[in-house]
């Protein structure tokens, strides 16, 4: 299994226009060969404890079953349109590629 997080950082003022994008692209992930789990995450409220993303940023958590349907989702052609529509929108992008320890 490969787990990736992403933490999106976008332009101020963006987040909800780029996570409006990531939702309604989510329906073609899930349908994707070997994708366990794929979805956007902020900050929970009302937890003091901990370092906080920010009004700016999202974290994506995914699952794939190896590491070929990752790279079979980054080639998809509904992920080249997701990054086009969000690419002026996105400040930063990092995103971890990780293995079960």
């Amino acid at each position: 299994m490969i787990h990736v997080l992403a933490i999106i950082t976008a332009k101020p003022g963006m987040r909800e226009a780029i996570l409006k994008e990531f939702r309604a692209n989510i329906p073609n992930v899930h349908a994707e060969k070997g994708c366990i789990e794929y979805g956007p995450a902020t900050d929970a409220e009302g937890f003091a404890a901990g370092t906080k993303l920010g009004p700016d940023t999202f974290v994506v958590i995914e699952k794939w079953e190896s590491l070929d349907a990752l790279k079979a989702h980054a080639a998809a052609p509904h992920m080249a349109a997701y990054a086009a529509k969000t690419r002026e929108m996105i400040a930063t992008r990092t995103i971890h590629v990780l293995s079960p320890a």
